[in-house]
């Protein structure tokens, strides 16, 4: 009478130690792996080597074969891989019992002597198996530098020059807060990481190339080094004030710098000195009813220079303002827009305006634009755009401003222009219409921090010595 139900039991339990020992084979097995990126916050001062661990977990009822675990990156990579004591760069036809696990060990080793040693060094790890494959990401940090993820300036900061600074995630000056970036210091930016300042920034760099204060993308390695739109740019938002910049150097942004409305106090929101402002992919300088001072200030080779929209007060004085199209950015739009609206469902939103360009070059070559000048008006809100003692490149004269002693379309002769090598040199050659032809603004010194004469000035960024 029992032995069928023997039978049954017998037959059961040979049934289900088969299952457990045959391989599932679909490309739906439950794989859990137990990290999508390893992260090496470690600043590698000396040369060393760091490691960590995830897990590749088997949640089904029978074995599973990896076909491979594989470091992307080859014998080449900084990181190395051992996949349950077996020694990569790849590892294959690993198999894991049912609800079981291996251990992948990862380690990064970094020679710090190594010349052009970017900041954040990457790689993957591909996992197969069942014709399905799945990636985990690497990341180690390089060089010896200040590294900050996601960083919120919630108390007043300084930083000094004794490390490069990387921002990966954010940067974020809080409100009523101030972040001062002493002299020299470098500052490196992610691609996803913008630069929010909702209180201050002061940038105090100083005149000689060493001591000027540098922000561009963390990539260092040809070509990505020279593309624009490395990083996202400074955004300054509605609540920012009393920001000041001496001697900055802003390179490959998307918006290198961008405003948003008036600041809460009568200062101007942002003070330019003696900065540059280049090869942004979008926008150089772009401000949405805001307030900028802006003195011996270069704006070069960017999708569009400087656009100031939607009213605000503005004051250039002694600015180079600048494209030559080229293999980065084809010059298509006008070096200088300014309007005193916004269209909102097509329809204008308008501000109030104040603009004066003082000394002022506005210029671009080999491009589609032949209006380098464009001034955009709406409405009947205040409008008050001055030009006075400029050089610009315009075929139709904009209305509704008021410009005194302008030299049109005359080229201003930069000293040397070498668009296959990148080069551009916006100082002016001997024989510049712009020499001289300014008009004295209490400026004393230019861009480099040379002198000015007391008497007549040349026009733009560069003193011709």
């Amino acid at each position: 009478m029992k032995t069928p139900g023997i039978l049954s039991i017998s037959i059961f339990i040979l049934f289900f130690s088969c299952k457990k020992d045959s391989f599932i084979t679909s490309s739906d097995a439950r794989v859990t792996i137990s990290a999508d990126t390893l992260k090496y916050d470690t600043v590698f001062t000396t040369t060393g080597t760091i490691t960590q661990s995830f897990k590749i977990i088997n949640e089904n009822d029978q074995k599973l074969r990896l076909s491979s675990v594989k470091l992307m990156g080859g014998n080449s990579s900084s990181f190395k891989i051992n996949v349950d004591g077996i020694v990569g760069p790849q590892v294959s036809n690993i198999d894991i019992e049912a609800k079981d696990s291996v251990y992948v060990f990862v380690s990064v080793s970094i020679n710090q002597s190594a010349a052009n040693l970017p900041f954040i060094i990457r790689d993957s790890i591909g996992v197969s198996y069942n014709g399905k494959d799945r990636l985990l990401q690497l990341e180690a940090w390089g060089q010896n530098a200040h590294f900050f993820r996601n960083k919120h300036i919630s108390a007043n900061e300084v930083w000094n020059n004794d490390l490069p600074y990387v921002i990966l995630g954010s940067l974020i000056v809080d409100a009523n807060k101030t972040l001062t970036i002493n002299k020299g210091c470098r500052v490196f930016v992610h691609a996803d990481a913008p630069v929010i300042v909702d209180g201050t920034l002061l940038i105090n760099g100083l005149k000689d190339t060493i001591d000027r204060v540098n922000f561009r993308g963390d990539r260092l390695d040809d070509p990505y080094k020279d593309f624009p739109a490395g990083w996202p740019g400074i955004y300054f938002s509605e609540n920012s004030k009393d920001n000041i910049f001496n001697y900055a150097v802003i390179k490959n942004a998307y918006q290198a710098i961008a405003l948003q409305d008036p600041s809460p106090n009568v200062n101007p929101k942002l003070v330019l000195n003696e900065c540059i402002i280049d090869n942004a992919y979008d926008a150089g300088i772009i401000t949405i009813n805001s307030s900028i001072r802006a003195r011996n200030c270069l704006v070069s080779n960017c999708g569009k220079n400087l656009v100031l929209a939607k009213g605000g007060d503005y004051q250039f004085t002694h600015c180079t303002v600048a494209s030559i199209s080229n293999s980065y950015i084809l010059h298509r739009n006008p070096v200088l827009f300014v309007s005193n609206y916004i269209l909102v469902n097509n329809s204008p939103i308008t501000a109030n305006l104040n603009a004066v360009f003082s000394n002022c070059i506005f210029w671009g070559e080999n491009g589609l634009v032949d209006n380098e000048v464009i001034i955009a008006k709406s409405g009947s809100t205040t409008f008050n755009v001055n030009f006075d003692y400029n050089l610009w490149k315009v075929q139709t004269p904009p209305a509704n401003i008021i410009a005194t002693q302008v030299i049109n379309n005359m080229a201003p002769e930069f000293d040397s222009i070498n668009i296959s090598k990148h080069y551009y040199n916006f100082r002016l050659k001997d024989t510049s219409p712009a020499i001289n032809k300014g008009t004295n603004a209490g400026i004393t010194i230019d861009l480099d921090g040379l002198a000015r004469p007391v008497g007549l000035p040349d026009l733009g960024c560069y003193e011709k010595h």
